[in-house]
């Protein structure tokens, strides 16, 4: 608890704080915008120990790390959907099936590095999981696109070029 009128600048005003869970109130249930304090006169602000620190700027590292990772991996995997020369929709479809595995799994653990970030934000609403979840839309929709296009059109387009 602590007690603001000791404070020479407030003259008469007395505020109480009252710790509730992890948030601090005044006696009015206004939420107190400033870090806990312990005791009312010479009061020292609580600190995090100085190893946590590192601890944050690894995770920041890690989390950089791991996202320019994500997208590597959703470029290998588009590299192999669509900008393989001289191979067939259905082998193309076979060789992205790994790829779409590898991929999932380093989204995953790279979104599990942005959740401890931010635990109260969901697994699934972390940013490499949501794209990989956009990148995935996006190119199934785009193969299978591709593949259309290529048995449906591409015959009628060479049929009718001169010789």
């Amino acid at each position: 608890m602590y007690d603001r009128s000791l404070d020479p600048e407030n003259g008469e005003q007395v505020w109480r704080v009252e710790k509730s869970g992890t948030e601090q109130y005044f006696e009015g249930g206004h939420l107190a915008l400033y870090s806990g304090c312990i005791g009312a006169r010479g009061a020292s602000v609580r600190s995090a120990p100085l190893a946590s620190g590192g601890r944050k700027v690894l995770l920041d590292l890690g989390k950089a790390v791991s996202f320019a990772t994500t997208l590597l991996s959703l470029c290998a995997l588009l590299d192999s959907a669509f900008f393989v020369p001289a191979t067939r929709w259905e082998d193309r479809l076979v060789a992205s099936v790994a790829r779409i595995g590898f991929a999932g799994c380093v989204c995953l653990i790279s979104g599990v590095l942005f959740h401890f970030s931010q635990p109260q934000v969901p697994l699934t609403r972390t940013l490499p999981v949501r794209v990989f979840v956009w990148a995935i839309s996006g190119y199934s929709l785009l193969f299978a696109l591709g593949w259309y296009l290529d048995a449906y059109y591409m015959p009628l387009f060479w049929r009718n070029l001169p010789h």
